[in-house]
């Protein structure tokens, strides 16, 4: 990412004082009009949706229109800035939601960081929303966040977690098709035990997935700043303990660049230059690498391929493979609101990521995923997530 686009995106941002407005569907040019948006002809359908809140749904903005919620707490990789400075990226969000899904998002940053306040006040603006988008709220505090908000009747999404996991999965299987492997064969490292790498380490795994449907890597190890977290760890919190009951099996223990050894996998989503070029040649000939950190990520990609490397992605846009969330939330809300679903569920979730695999086309070691620009995949995802919401 160029300095120019910084300064630019300051400029634009003054410009236009934020990147969202408010466009009105029913034109006001006469009395009729008036009447009709509000009183006296507004009353019917309030006392419609007062026998029926159902009704709300469509009668209202509520089932085309998702909040965007943050606390600031862990914005992009600029970490906790606090809810006002997180508004841009929210912003940023709610015109994407709206471009690839025609979903009418709004941001909504609080000035709280505690968990029990956050659910509290999802939970009293609720009704006007068809979904909840939970965004940049650290770890572990998100997975308490959205488990508690489970019973809204509304989806409720974790793009930090479930957003990535998604598009990192459909990654790693067409990765699987250019590199000749087997998913249920693959060795894999994550570094970064916070929201992504914990969501992506359960999907690898398959936890609360139907083991039908969804295939588990053979095996994975899960590393944090102090290396692998294995059983002899005594400083780990009650969301890495967890991570321990379907991870690192063999018990590994030793620094990240010790684990990778051998590994077929490497997946990061932690902080920039963590691994050289010998570290890409210790592992399983033709390695994948997803090193996600931005802006910077854990190794430049022209250096994991001339080490070797069979596939690299990144996090950012002037690379190929793109791991990018732009891919899975627009297509997973769209799915879920046309279906009219109470949460995304895990079947959901996997259909979101193998409708995501399969619309990429030529899949290559330069091509494993769409553009995220790419029109055509939110429908696509939409559709296979609106199917397996149908098919509980």
């Amino acid at each position: 990412m160029s300095e120019d686009h910084y300064e630019r995106s300051l400029i634009v941002h003054r410009q236009l004082r934020g990147k969202l407005g408010i466009i009105s569907k029913l034109p006001i040019n006469d009395c009729d009009a008036l009447s009709l948006a509000y009183t006296p002809g507004v009353a019917r359908p309030c006392e419609e949706i007062a026998k029926d809140k159902s009704l709300a749904r469509t009668l209202t903005i509520k089932g085309n229109s998702v909040a965007v919620v943050s606390d600031g707490s862990a914005v992009l990789g600029l970490g906790n800035i606090g809810p006002e400075a997180a508004i841009p990226v929210m912003e940023g969000k709610a015109i994407l939601f709206k471009e690839f899904a025609n979903i009418d998002a709004w941001p909504i940053c609080l000035d709280t960081q505690d968990a029990e306040a956050i659910v509290s006040t999802v939970r009293v603006i609720a009704p006007v929303f068809g979904g909840i988008n939970l965004e940049d709220i650290s770890a572990p505090r998100c997975f308490e966040i959205e488990e508690r908000l489970q019973d809204l009747g509304i989806p409720v999404f974790h793009d930090d977690q479930h957003g990535t996991a998604i598009v990192l999965l459909a990654a790693l299987i067409n990765a699987c098709k250019v590199t000749n492997r087997q998913m249920t064969s693959l060795r894999v490292v994550i570094n970064g035990a916070g929201a992504a790498g914990t969501a992506i380490a359960k999907l690898l795994r398959c936890i609360n997935f139907d083991p039908r449907l969804c295939e588990s890597v053979k095996e994975l190890v899960v590393c944090d700043s102090r290396g692998a977290i294995h059983s002899g760890r005594t400083d780990l919190n009650d969301s890495k303990k967890e991570i321990l009951n379907f991870t690192n099996r063999g018990d590994r223990v030793g620094s990240l660049k010790e684990v990778l050894v051998g590994m077929d996998v490497f997946i990061g989503v932690s902080k920039a230059d963590l691994l050289n070029g010998d570290d890409i040649k210790s592992m399983a000939d033709d390695p994948i690498i997803f090193a996600m950190a931005n802006p910077v990520p854990e190794i430049m990609p022209d250096l994991a391929r001339d080490a070797g490397a069979g596939v690299v992605g990144t996090g950012r846009s002037d690379f190929p493979n793109q791991v990018n969330n732009l891919l899975a939330f627009p297509g997973v809300f769209r799915g879920a609101l046309d279906a009219g679903a109470t949460r995304v569920t895990d079947k959901m979730k996997l259909a979101a990521a193998i409708a995501l695999a399969a619309s990429t086309e030529d899949v290559s070691a330069e091509q494993v995923l769409p553009n995220p620009l790419d029109r055509h995949v939110a429908p696509l995802v939409a559709a296979a997530v609106q199917k397996a919401f149908r098919e509980l």
